[in-house]
């Protein structure tokens, strides 16, 4: 005779849910499992939350069928002497398994100040309309922005992202949606964009400026990250205004370059998880060589300015890092390091950045063009790179606990 195969979903048994809230003292969870030991029944779930200093405890246990009658005589002294509240009451059937999880991460745009009622009530309201049920809310961050993520299930993922971005738009908030599962914690490669993401600056401008041309060479870097204008044509057209620069002035450019608020954080804390970073520049190695070197960055590609006795020729050497460049060197990071390309993240905020952004696994516009902000799977329009790490799901408690270990 045949065996069946185990059944992958028994029958769950009868359930109790207690609730324990009220002041955290050490040793509340110890003594509550004590006593469910000398009730002799089966925890099935446990969940614990603490906010300001006060205790949500809640334990689904198996019920005999005389427990209701048995608990009370063991959880009252430990209500009345720790101080707390016990509540007993039917619990409910576990969720199914391997039902769609999905994080939902909420930035605010106002610094150091706390998301509102009615933002995050706007938030929660789009996911109810997806269909979508609130298993958990976590503050990721109070600074440099507040920072919060919702676990959510039950959400149809199409309704879920156009309420969300209602949402976003009315509250001018940064919405992030993403499966919470194995694939966004196994996120192994970060690729930024350089000029008006890990820097502040364009480049070609800071060089232009040297050259008495900034007017005209910043008119055509507008057109062409706002997806105007071909990106080589554009990268020709203003490096041949660049023709007869002393290689000197290079050095001054660079020394005006200013890092975005947060880069440091961002690459460091990313290091210190086992990420590999790269960078990949529409800009010049002049520049980027010395970023790389001074952040710890793994892989750095950009264009070579042409020298010849000592002054710019108005050309590039080589390859130009155009829009699909910067893909094929996405790509080619993640061969070298064998990171599949579903584990990489890109940022970046202009039109040759689209391509990058489409083939990693999650691509960032930070503080990017529309066309950029509507093509990509995120978008942060804060000042802050390192709010970049929020959407990674990694909270402030832990770079700051990190910066403390490392002095």
């Amino acid at each position: 005779m045949p065996i069946a195969p185990d059944d992958p979903s028994p029958a769950p048994t009868a359930a109790l849910l207690l609730r324990v809230s009220g002041p955290d003292h050490p040793g509340i969870t110890a003594d509550l499992m004590t006593l469910l030991d000398l009730a002799e029944v089966e925890v099935q779930d446990v969940e614990q939350v603490l906010v300001r200093g006060q205790l949500t405890l809640a334990v689904a246990v198996s019920d005999p069928g005389d427990l209701r009658d048995r608990l009370p005589q063991l959880l009252d002294p430990l209500a009345e002497g720790r101080g707390v509240r016990v509540e007993l009451s039917s619990a409910p059937p576990p969720r199914p398994a391997h039902q769609r999880t999905e994080a939902v991460t909420v930035l605010g745009h106002a610094t150091e100040t706390p998301l509102s009622p009615a933002e995050i009530a706007a938030v929660a309201g789009g996911i109810n309309a997806a269909g979508g049920n609130i298993d958990r809310i976590v503050r990721l961050a109070r600074y440099p922005v507040y920072a919060y993520e919702f676990r959510v299930t039950g959400a149809e993922p199409t309704a879920l992202a156009q309420h969300l971005g209602e949402a976003a738009a009315l509250h001018r908030l940064d919405i992030a949606r993403q499966p919470a599962g194995l694939e966004r914690r196994a996120k192994r490669l970060v690729v930024l964009d350089v000029d008006s993401t890990l820097i502040q600056d364009e480049v070609i401008e800071l060089i232009a400026a040297e050259a008495g041309c900034l007017d005209e060479v910043r008119a055509v870097t507008e057109r062409a990250m706002s997806g105007e204008l071909d990106f080589t044509a554009a990268l020709t057209e203003r490096v041949a205004r660049l023709k007869g620069l002393e290689v000197d002035a290079l050095d001054r450019a660079r020394a005006r370059m200013r890092l975005t608020p947060g880069a440091r954080t961002f690459v460091r804390t990313l290091k210190r998880l086992g990420y590999t970073v790269g960078i990949v520049s529409g800009g010049f190695t002049h520049f980027t060589d010395g970023l790389a070197a001074e952040l710890g960055v793994d892989h750095a590609r950009a264009n070579q300015l042409e020298v010849h006795d000592g002054r710019l020729t108005g050309r590039v050497v080589g390859e130009v890092v155009d829009r699909g460049a910067k893909a094929r060197f996405l790509r080619s990071f993640a061969e070298a390091e064998g990171i599949p390309l579903s584990q990489t993240v890109a940022v970046g905020d202009g039109a040759n950045d689209l391509d990058m952004l489409a083939t990693a696994g999650l691509g960032v516009a930070f503080n990017a063009k529309p066309v950029v902000q509507e093509a990509a799977d995120t978008t942060v329009n804060v000042p802050y790179l390192d709010a970049i790490l929020f959407v990674l799901g990694v909270t402030r408690d832990e770079v700051e606990r990190a910066d403390t270990d490392t002095g």
